[in-house]
């Protein structure tokens, strides 16, 4: 579980950004601030492993704040100039997200978050390769969306795909389904068109009895 501090300024938009972030499977929101001082404090006694900053707070600037969390940041603010990307940037946000934004484009960046993390935690010293792969994580999932087939939703293509991303294992589409919330005909569907698509690759499980089921995995290419 990944426990993310919400820091903003408005009480109401803190709850919205809480309530995207708490929806997210793997995702728990840990507390809310409202005040530089107050995410300071609450970031020094509950240790989130990720916060939501906001620049326009009312005791400090976010962007001051920034480079004393020890946390990974990704920015949530109407702050568009690009002295404050560049500067929220330059201090180590992971991402920075004008406001307002929706849901899907958050869950897109804790989706791509989580990727990372999950890439880096190894014990073992990294390869090239494998930093690369984490950073490729962090950032090409926004640059290299998959494309909803005709006749389906890009909402539901996309949860399929984050789904078989995620996998580190083959998954049959009764388990896509479970971990999706849509039906199993429907994850077929889904899983048919990415695989025809050339994203999904498909195997088939043999069992002691029965019919082969068949098994999705997302295409590394």
């Amino acid at each position: 579980m990944i426990d993310v501090l919400v820091v903003d300024d408005d009480f109401r938009v803190a709850q919205v950004h809480a309530g995207f972030v708490a929806a997210l499977r793997g995702f728990a929101v840990t507390g809310l601030a409202h005040s530089a001082a107050q995410a300071r404090s609450m970031a020094a006694e509950l240790r989130p492993a990720l916060v939501l900053l906001d620049v326009y707070l009312p005791d400090a600037s976010g962007l001051s704040l920034l480079p004393e969390l020890d946390a990974d940041v990704i920015m949530a603010t109407a702050a568009a100039d690009p002295r404050a990307v560049r500067e929220a940037l330059r201090h180590g946000a992971l991402h920075y997200l004008i406001k307002p934004f929706t849901a899907a484009a958050l869950n897109e960046r804790l989706t791509a978050y989580a990727r990372y993390r999950e890439a880096l935690s190894g014990g073992s010293e990294l390869s090239q390769a494998a930093l690369d792969g984490a950073v490729r994580a962090l950032y090409a999932p926004l640059h290299a969306r998959t494309p909803a087939p005709k006749g389906q939703s890009p909402v539901t293509t996309r949860l399929v795909s984050d789904a078989l991303r995620r996998a580190d294992a083959p998954r049959s589409a009764a388990e896509i389904a479970d971990e999706v919330g849509i039906s199993r005909a429907t994850a077929q569907r889904y899983l048919a068109a990415l695989a025809e698509a050339g994203r999904v690759v498909v195997t088939l499980r043999y069992g002691a009895t029965g019919r082969p089921e068949h098994q999705y995995a997302w295409s590394p290419r």
